[in-house]
């Protein structure tokens, strides 16, 4: 038995707008949830989500010392996730040729969707890794802000442009898998960029060319108040949304689509990434305001004044809460100290140099009021120790500037009232020198100008830290006024508080 097939036996195929309809949307919807499943699950997606997180466990545990200021930690969030990005633009890219490698492609003539369509539901399956990578960004700020230590405040701009750069790269995926049909293309690419983004060296803030690159994340020495970054974060997420919307809308129309909301989609997109870009690099150069309220920092800051016992602690309105833990070192140190000093009311003050903006590194002179101690924005780790001999000198010569300059064997009595009271005190003398030693001359950092041990010196220090604390604190309250007087030479400060002296001299009291 046979059958003809005629012309008119056959159901007219219904034609495929340029456009949405109810069952087209939904098509491409559930290509996306489909494409995004297959993506997240991809193994290069799979290694780069498992590093991440391993990557966020392993710092976030120690990162600065748990005493971290919020407006660093949102830009510390923003390399990683390029990692992740690249592993989505491979798979992304992809999947896009997967009907070409498979020779699938002539099966798609029979489906609703057209391949613009299918292009649009693979742009849209790379938006739950970005949420994913949004999720990881906000697992790791908010186990920083929970450090009982965390000062400051976070950008939300700043946090979004992890989830915004892996955005971006996965719709470059797709359009790449629309313009080159190799499966080489992708790889290629992700090398390019890994050497550029991630392995090369990273762009400064100096140039407004520099912010068209996704992550902009320049640190320094001293953290500023959130207030005085003046980086441009909010025009440059609203580049990088712009970036990922437009590439994914071009992706859409090489791949044929033509209707309205691709063409609107395409110029908004456009214009968002245009104006983000012309206005973040306009955003580069600090404005008067902020110049001068660098200014106002660095010369007359604005502070937060508290007592905590005797003294008084002024900080930054973002560092008021951090006052007490100041005073903890401050009395820990006085505690120890003899005559006056053990009852001395002190001026703790914080101090930046802000003028030269974010990345710098400016030295700030020591203060020459008496009985007045600077502190910085840092804490924790090698800043305790830093801290507590700032005050120790202060309490032995009256000003930081004395201190900074002190060479006779009062520096014995300095490091001793510094480190005697600490958890490790042989540990905290070798992080408060700046060549992480315990033997030899050294230099001991400090807040402001470092102070210097002498390799005499050395020697006494560390072997009084050897000692039983309370039978040397006890001989340095007994003897305080000839420990604390100028010209005391380190020979002498080692027999009254009962240990060896030095083999020899030292050079500055010759």
């Amino acid at each position: 038995m046979s059958a003809v097939v005629t012309e008119e036996s056959v159901p007219a195929r219904t034609p495929v707008h340029d456009g949405p309809d109810r069952r087209g949307v939904r098509a491409v919807l559930a290509l996306a949830r489909f494409e995004a499943r297959k993506l997240l699950l991809g193994l290069p997606v799979l290694i780069a989500f498992a590093a991440y997180v391993a990557w966020i466990v392993w710092r976030t545990r120690t990162s600065w010392d748990g005493s971290p200021a919020l407006q660093d930690v949102d830009r510390a969030t923003q390399s990683t996730p390029m990692l992740v990005g690249l592993a989505v633009l491979l798979c992304a890219a992809r999947a896009v040729i997967r009907s070409e490698r498979h020779g699938t492609e002539p099966h798609f003539s029979v489906l609703v969707l057209q391949p613009w369509s299918r292009t649009a539901a693979h742009a849209l399956s790379v938006v739950p890794a970005a949420l994913l990578t949004a999720l990881c960004v906000a697992g790791q700020f908010t186990w920083e802000a929970l450090k009982p230590g965390a000062v400051g405040h976070g950008s939300p701009a700043e946090l979004a442009v992890g989830p915004l750069t892996v955005l971006a790269f996965g719709a470059l995926g797709v359009l790449l898998g629309r313009l080159v049909r190799s499966a080489l293309a992708a790889p290629l690419l992700v090398v390019v960029l890994l050497f550029t983004f991630v392995l090369g060296t990273g762009p400064s803030e100096e140039s407004g060319l520099s912010w068209l690159v996704p992550v902009v994340s320049v640190t320094g020495p001293d953290t500023l108040p959130s207030d005085l970054l003046g980086r441009p974060a909010a025009w440059h997420a609203l580049y990088l949304a712009g970036t990922a919307l437009c590439v994914a809308f071009l992706a859409v129309a090489v791949a044929g689509g033509r209707g309205i909301l691709v063409r609107a989609g395409l110029a908004l997109s456009l214009a968002a990434a245009v104006t983000g870009g012309v206005l973040q690099a306009g955003g580069v150069t600090p404005s008067p305001e902020l110049t001068a309220a660098r200014e106002r920092a660095s010369v007359r800051p604005e502070l937060t004044c508290s007592e905590h016992g005797r003294s008084r602690y002024c900080a930054f309105p973002e560092w008021a809460p951090r006052t007490g833990t100041w005073a903890g070192v401050v009395d820990r140190v006085q505690a120890v100290a003899g005559g006056s000093a053990h009852d001395q009311p002190l001026v703790v003050r914080q101090r930046i140099d802000a003028r030269s903006g974010l990345g710098t590194d400016s030295a700030i002179p020591p203060s020459t009021e008496p009985h007045r101690v600077t502190v910085g924005t840092a804490w924790g780790g090698n800043r305790v120790p830093e801290f507590s001999s700032a005050v120790a000198a202060v309490l032995v010569a009256g000003t930081e500037a004395a201190g900074s300059e002190l060479c006779d064997g009062r520096m014995v009595t300095v490091m001793w009232l510094s480190l005697s009271w600490q958890d490790d005190p042989m540990d905290a003398l070798r992080r408060v020198r700046l060549d992480d030693s315990v033997t030899g001359s050294a230099i001991v950092l400090s807040p402001t100008n470092p102070l210097s041990m002498t390799e005499g010196q050395t020697d006494v220090v560390r072997r009084l830290l050897e000692e039983p604390p309370a039978g040397t604190g006890a001989r340095v309250k007994e003897h305080w006024a000839e420990l604390t007087a100028p010209g005391v030479t380190t020979a002498r400060v080692a027999e009254l508080l009962g240990v060896a002296g030095p083999g020899k001299a030292d050079s500055c009291e010759d």
